[in-house]
């Protein structure tokens, strides 16, 4: 069973353009995710799916291999779609090109799941969330999932929510509160693992109404009936959205702990 790596890359962006490049100790942004999802052990391919020649010639002197896709996708599913179109690999994994420190270990916990359930169409990846400001981050997206790890709902809000939680006291006081989260508290790590067949099935769905509000697009999955396994790991995403998230990955990897 084959299994392809994709890393959607946009050149534009809002917040950061340019932020596949964005320089770290000597290296672009998109060098680090595409070194650590190579010491997977079940990913049989790498490729970077982007809109930019830069980006290309970027992954070529690192020799890694790029594929140049539309500029008009709005999402990185839809650029890692058109890549899998091309492509015999049964299983895709989509992994975000703002994650810098994901290692191969990390993502084949996401992989194994369809690799022993031929039912299973996609898989992802959840953390405990220990601190309250990242509870209350709209920024950060939470799962929760039922007993057998199935994902029940994916959101920006506080979920699950403690009845006799005095949120107000939080809200107002969320660096500075000790009061511990409930143990079954995560945050959604954004790594996705697809059977080929229905990652082009999925982009053919149109946008549902929660996914469009909470702007998730796992959430389509959930509204049309299908499951989403979700494993656990140890694992804390630093992800890249701004300037400021360089400067602390570029902290983090001066000073290793």
């Amino acid at each position: 069973m084959k299994i392809s790596a994709i890393i959607p890359a946009r050149y534009g962006s809002a917040r950061f353009e340019g932020k596949p490049l964005a320089d770290i100790l000597g290296k672009p942004m998109i060098q680090y995710v595409y070194e650590g999802i190579s010491q997977s052990k079940l990913i049989d391919e790498v490729i970077v799916a982007t809109d930019d020649q830069r980006i290309i010639e970027a992954v070529k002197s690192f020799g890694g291999k790029a594929i140049m896709t539309s500029p008009t996708h709005f999402t990185g599913t839809d650029r890692v779609a058109e890549v899998a179109k091309k492509l015999k690999s049964e299983i895709i994994v989509n992994v975000q090109g703002d994650e810098p420190l994901i290692k191969g270990n990390i993502i084949d916990k996401a992989i194994r799941p369809l690799l022993t359930d031929e039912s299973l169409q996609m898989a992802t990846l959840m953390t405990r969330i220990e601190q309250v400001r990242d509870w209350l981050n709209p920024h950060i997206v939470k799962v929760v999932v039922d007993q057998k790890n199935f994902a029940l709902y994916f959101s920006r809000s506080p979920i699950p929510f403690p009845r006799n939680l005095k949120i107000g006291r939080l809200e107002s006081n969320p660096f500075g509160t000790n009061r511990p989260l409930p143990k079954r508290v995560f945050k959604h790590i954004g790594v996705y693992v697809f059977r080929r067949k229905f990652l082009l099935h999925f982009t053919k769905m149109k946008p549902t109404p929660l996914e469009k509000l909470e702007k998730l697009e796992q959430l389509r999955a959930l509204e049309n009936g299908y499951r989403i396994k979700v494993n656990p790991v140890d694992y804390e995403p630093l992800s890249v959205d701004t300037p400021e998230d360089l400067q602390k990955v570029t902290t983090y990897l001066s000073h290793p702990q």
